[in-house]
């Protein structure tokens, strides 16, 4: 079959094919790519700065509408009100984030027997890798800036000690501080006093910033794109089939060639296939040499009978 393979037209076929199938592979690698399609992009507005008394409201949910916002705030913090939550990256490396509670000046106070006369919200000021390099927070008032991220939820079954949260979930800290909160929490950019920088990271080297950007729009898949990008596929190796299969009816159609040849001629000197038998009816339609020919008519119109009998005893031929 290699022979025939190696045909000029079934290797111009071949490439042909494999052109082919290049193409139904690069139109099944588009139709994959429009498969995975983003959500709308991030709106810019994110990353304008609002203030917070105007973009959430204390002791009711949060919107999703609202979450990445950048917002500011004016206030001041807590020393006694602060905590660790552990398991934090930067770099790779783990730490802690370093949380501590921020009374926003001019926000709406809650009404009911467990409120406070100020209403909070937690705010992440940093991370460390040593619980020992957490610092104080500023005194005094503070112009904070940051990003505005939900709750996290608190882990279940865990107690992380003193001085320790399991996440940045407000129902876990405001019942460790016994504060009215907002139903989220702010993870600083700056932190200003009169002008001046008073943030964690500025107090001390050992302190990283938290670098957190906007959530990347999430990912949906396009079953449809996602289907023709298979069927894509299965026509290029359909492409190649038919070739391999044309490049085999060629083969066969050689085999059968070539066994007619051998049939009418053995190249052996033997004689082909059913030429005894022709020759026999032959020489049976001949008449006999040396025989008349009114003798032969005769026995052509009266042959031998095949199932010759005994002579009867009545017959002269044997009485005599």
């Amino acid at each position: 079959m290699l022979k025939t393979a190696l045909k000029p037209r079934w290797i111009a076929g071949l490439v042909f094919a494999i052109a082919i199938s290049g193409v139904f592979v690069l139109l099944s690698q588009w139709q994959f790519g429009r498969s995975t399609q983003s959500e709308a992009p991030v709106s810019t507005t994110t990353e304008d700065t609002r203030q917070l008394t105007t973009v959430l409201q204390p002791g009711g949910f949060f919107p999703g509408s609202v979450a990445d916002q950048i917002v500011s705030a004016t206030g001041s913090y807590d020393p006694q009100k602060q905590v660790l939550v552990p398991g934090r990256l930067n770099d790779g490396a783990k730490g802690y984030w370093i949380v501590s509670a921020f009374a926003v000046k001019d926000a709406p106070v809650l009404k009911g027997a467990a409120a406070t006369p100020q209403t909070w919200i937690p705010v992440a000021r940093g991370w460390v890798a040593d619980p020992a390099d957490a610092v104080a927070p500023p005194s005094g008032t503070i112009e904070l800036t940051g990003r505005l991220l939900p709750s996290e939820s608190p882990l279940p079954h865990t107690d992380p000690g003193p001085g320790r949260a399991s996440a940045v979930s407000v129902a876990e800290l405001i019942n460790d501080w016994n504060v009215s909160s907002y139903p989220g929490f702010v993870a600083a950019r700056t932190e200003l006093s009169g002008g001046t920088d008073v943030g964690a990271p500025a107090a001390s080297s050992a302190v990283k910033p938290l670098l957190i950007g906007p959530q990347p729009p999430a990912q949906q898949v396009n079953w449809l794109n996602l289907f023709y990008s298979v069927e894509w596929v299965v026509f290029a190796g359909f492409a190649l089939f038919i070739w391999w299969r044309l490049v085999k009816d060629d083969y066969r159609r050689d085999l059968e060639d070539a066994l007619d040849d051998e049939l009418d001629e053995d190249p052996s000197g033997r004689n082909p296939v059913g030429s005894d038998d022709r020759q026999r009816q032959h020489q049976a339609s001949q008449p006999a040499a040396g025989r008349p020919a009114e003798e032969q008519r005769t026995a052509d119109a009266h042959p031998a009978d095949p199932y010759p009998t005994a002579p009867h005893p009545t017959d002269p031929r044997v009485q005599s």
